[in-house]
């Protein structure tokens, strides 16, 4: 893997020589081509000069800086650009230490792996990773990359340090237009049932993280190629219109995600709001299996003679019994009747 970039980073009074090789790879992404509907040719951007009408090869291409309000282009080498006099030029000089939650996601750019440049920078940049994993901490600083100054943050991943391009504040737009002009009101009900829906969501797995949409793209131009009908497995039918009952479909959800798990629908602490249709259901099963059965005559009759035999085995029982263990029993009964006389 190739380096993009080579600079230093300033900790202090500490220099850190690093490389920075890109984290990602957009290559692998699913990419179109433009073609002429027609007759299927390619159409092509290709670099033509707005003043002369033909086109220009790359090494005639430079570039230039146009200042607000104006329609002037200034052209600018590649000294004008090395000749700005910007600490930032050359290295990445770490400005604060904050929590890594307080960055806030939408700023979020390109990320680059940062390894060491040379041998004597192996062990100052394994100290700026572990001071930063012990004090859980992310480095903000400024480093001019590719030709334009941008905010980054450094952190360690996986024994490494990896930093990511930050968008300016003034680049993350308002909110204006976005949000409802009437808030919406939820009732506490329907919060736990959400919460209660999240909490059944089980972890992410390999199928979950796999790009299914290429591969079907894949298998439609195959099939295209090989002129047949594309083949793709079946697929679930996913409900469609318009949520009418937020409740009924939290709580549809949260058995949905217990049955696709394979657990019990009944499984689990509660349900949403506390139980909610499901505990209802439950109970109502239970009841019907709890509720006695309605007796016939004749059984009504053998129910009375068990019960009487019952009762004169216990009395024959009780006169067999010692008098010593039936005597405090008469005491205790006879100094009742007289209290309650």
């Amino acid at each position: 893997m190739r380096p993009t970039a080579k600079f230093s980073i300033s900790f202090g009074l500490v220099t850190i020589p690093v490389a920075a090789y890109n984290a990602t790879d957009s290559s692998t992404s699913v990419s179109f081509v433009r073609i002429h509907t027609a007759d299927g040719g390619r159409v092509r951007n290709q670099p033509v000069c707005s003043l002369e009408g033909i086109e220009i090869t790359p090494d005639e291409i430079g570039r230039g800086y146009k200042p607000d309000g104006g329609d002037t282009v200034v052209p600018l080498s590649d000294d004008d650009l090395d000749a700005l006099p910007l600490p930032t030029a050359k290295t990445l000089t770490i400005l604060a230490f904050v929590a890594g939650g307080d960055i806030d996601p939408l700023q979020m750019g390109k990320g680059y792996y940062l390894g060491i440049d040379s041998p004597a920078a192996a062990k100052p940049y394994v100290l700026l990773r572990e001071a930063m994993e012990r004090h859980q901490r992310v480095g903000l600083g400024k480093i001019a990359l590719h030709g334009r100054e941008t905010l980054a943050m450094i952190r360690p991943v996986e024994g490494a340090l990896v930093m990511q391009v930050l968008l300016w504040p003034h680049q993350i737009r308002s909110l204006d237009g976005v949000l409802p002009e009437r808030q919406a009101e939820v009732a506490p009900a329907e919060v736990a049932a959400a919460e209660t829906l999240m909490d059944s969501f089980g972890e992410l797995s390999e199928d979950d993280v796999h790009d299914h949409y290429r591969e079907a793209l894949e298998e439609i131009v195959a099939a295209k190629l090989t002129h047949r009908e594309p083949e793709f497995p079946a697929a679930e039918e996913q409900p469609a219109g318009q949520v009418m009952d937020l409740m009924a479909a939290l709580q549809d959800s949260v058995r949905a995600a217990r049955k696709s798990r394979g657990e019990d629908e009944g499984e689990g602490a509660g349900g949403p709001s506390g139980g909610g249709a499901r505990s209802g259901r439950t109970t109502k099963k239970s009841t019907t299996k709890k509720a006695p059965a309605q007796k016939t005559p004749a059984e009504k009759t053998a129910a009375k003679k068990t019960a009487a035999t019952k009762t004169a085995a216990t009395k024959t029982a009780a006169k067999k019994a010692p008098a010593k263990k039936a005597a405090p029993a008469k005491k205790s009964a006879s100094g009742g009747g007289r209290r309650a006389g």
